[in-house]
């Protein structure tokens, strides 16, 4: 593999088929060949540690972390040890506990988590998960009456509560409440038992990049420690708490927190867990979406995760919930196989909006709009996220899509790094331009009166004014070049030692110069994923892949190239069929090559 010592884009590429510039990964080559010849490590995987920012000090405990060293004591969360206590009365009572969850992925997981420790506890246990629609967010008054009136004596919030002082009033004077979250705190949190967040204005902590089912997770060994210091252990065998971090790995990938530090080793620990396929649900979720292999980070973020989501969009509120709460294998495989069916009409009603939401959102680019605002009526806000996802993956600008229905808009946005889309929602809400509003750096949810489109468009323009300068498509880094010859299954395991990749540890992409295609074709069930044949100028074949293909720029490139070379930019992977290795590219853009000076 090739260094990148010189300067200006990759290959020269400033705009590819995909309309991105090809960069370098900054980094010192120097300090990663210092890092493989301290550690004994291979001078590609120093080089890869050292455009991470990884030094020599913790490199080891990077490509093999591990709990013993990375977990916090969970009692440096502020109100950790509160929650604890009040958690270890309920076990030693053996009280009706009901935990309150998300629809998403993190409070499905949360969830599932903290109903399964607390039953294996001893306590009778329900859960509940709002309807999206009819509900909303978070918990409502009604439904914590509810809970209260079914005998529960405490409730725990899982993934949300935080902002919820008016509805969890509800339960004073009937039932104790624990909030586990995540979410970022404006102010005083509500007045319960304990509030444990990370991002509540209070926390020293630093462990701000927590999903709510890692702090679940925490939640559980503060638990089992007050409970072992009580003796609650002394005849009865403690439950395994590595058991339950498949959960905590599939929340953190699906929620984007940045793998690193204790994320990093939370998900490393939690795919070696799932990779025995031991809970039913995620076994059969597993089989449905065809992970024949070990599954990795990409398995739960592209498999899984859209799966157990779709419930929570369009479908039953608590379908991923009981599938992750499911012990019997057959139970498991015929909600799996529902779920997979839910994510394929959750796709069709996506693709529904999505062409709608393109349209209007180049009109608005084409206009000079920094932040893209797109509403229109009956779009399901059950996809609305997604969609504003994707529509700022296309034009490289915050985007927000909203569904309007009796007026009112109800949307989610999404924002690209460096600009803080949340701040900027929290600041219409508090201007008093939306009804409801709040979220992080790169995701948030608001409502507004539908008439007032244009004044929190222009209100969010001005707050975000910088994203004017962005280029119309992100650049596309690159760890360095190599030929076909040399993207071999060797250099894959390689790269393979820096897994799990995810936020904060993205996945290396490698530059391919002038390759040529053999063969390429469709395969996939709809045909929208490319294979393709490469062959080096300098010899060596290479197989191809390129997933979302379907009749885009890569499609047309790698299917009509008619052997004219093409510079290709791509992931390295390792594949693994009857115990033999193999390398594979995922290509991720192309661009053609001029014919040498």
């Amino acid at each position: 593999m090739d260094g990148h010592l010189a300067a200006g884009p990759v290959l020269g590429i400033a705009r590819s088929l995909t309309g991105r510039r090809w960069i370098w990964r900054p980094g010192d080559e120097r300090v990663g060949l210092a890092i493989a010849q301290r550690l004994d490590l291979p001078e590609i995987v120093g080089r890869l540690l050292a455009a991470r920012g990884i030094g020599w000090e913790a490199a080891a405990d990077f490509l093999e972390p591990t709990l013993r060293v990375l977990l916090p004591d969970p009692s440096v969360l502020r109100d950790m040890d509160a929650a604890a206590e009040r958690l270890a009365e309920a076990v030693r009572r053996g009280e009706t506990v009901a935990v309150f969850g998300d629809y998403d992925v993190d409070g499905a997981c949360a969830g599932a988590l903290m109903v399964r420790a607390l039953r294996q506890l001893g306590c009778r246990v329900s859960h509940y998960v709002p309807d999206r629609l009819k509900e909303g967010y978070g918990p409502n008054p009604g439904a914590i009456r509810a809970l209260c009136a079914r005998g529960a004596t405490l409730i725990v919030c899982v993934d949300c509560g935080t902002a919820a002082h008016e509805a969890l009033e509800a339960a004073r004077g009937r039932a104790d409440v624990v909030v586990l979250d995540h979410h970022k705190s404006e102010g005083p949190v509500p007045a319960v038992a304990a509030v444990v967040n990370p991002n509540r204005l209070d926390c020293a902590s630093g462990l701000r990049h927590l999903c709510a089912a890692a702090v679940a997770f925490l939640a559980v060994i503060a638990l089992q420690r007050a409970l072992r210091r009580a003796g609650f252990f002394a005849r009865r065998e403690e439950p395994r708490l590595l058991d339950l971090l498949d959960l905590v790995a599939l929340a953190t990938v699906c929620d984007v927190m940045p793998l690193s530090g204790v994320n990093r080793a939370l998900v490393a620990q939690g795919l070696k867990v799932m990779a025995r396929r031991g809970r039913a649900g995620i076994a059969a979720l597993l089989e449905v979406g065809g992970v024949r292999d070990a599954p990795s980070a990409h398995s739960l973020g592209y498999v899984l995760g859209p799966r157990i989501n779709a419930a929570g969009r369009i479908d039953e509120p608590d379908l991923g919930l009981r599938l992750l709460l499911c012990d019997d294998p057959v139970e498991a495989r015929a909600m799996a196989e529902r779920l997979d069916q839910v994510n394929r009409r959750r796709q069709e009603v996506e693709g529904e909006v999505l062409g709608a939401a393109l349209a209007a959102a180049e009109a608005q680019v084409a206009a000079g709009h920094p932040v893209l605002l797109v509403c229109g009526e009956g779009w399901h806000p059950g996809v609305v996220g997604i969609v504003a996802g994707r529509v700022k993956e296309r034009f490289n600008r915050p985007a927000c899509v909203a569904g309007l229905a009796g007026g009112v808009a109800k949307g989610s946005g999404r924002s690209v790094p460096g600009l803080d889309l949340g701040a900027a929602v929290i600041a219409a809400r508090q201007a008093g331009l939306l009804e409801a509003g709040g979220g992080h750096a790169m995701a948030a949810g608001f409502t507004f009166a539908a008439a007032r489109q244009a004044e929190v468009h222009a209100f969010l323009d001005e707050r975000l004014a910088q994203a004017a300068a962005l280029p119309a498509a992100a650049d596309l880094v690159v760890e360095g070049t190599v030929s076909v010859a040399g993207a071999t299954s060797a250099l894959a395991l390689q790269v393979e030692r820096l897994a799990p990749f995810g936020a904060g540890n993205e996945e290396p992409v490698f530059a391919l110069p002038r390759v040529r295609v053999v063969r390429a074709d469709r395969v996939g069930r709809e045909g929208g994923t490319v294979r393709a044949f490469l062959e080096g100028e300098g010899g060596g074949r290479l197989k191809a892949i390129c997933f979302r293909a379907k009749d885009g720029p890569l499609a047309q490139a790698l299917l009509g190239s008619g052997g004219a070379p093409l510079h290709l930019c791509g992931q390295l992977r390792a594949e693994r069929w009857n115990d033999e290795v193999s390398a594979c590219l995922h290509v991720v853009d192309a661009a053609p090559a001029r014919a040498p000076a």
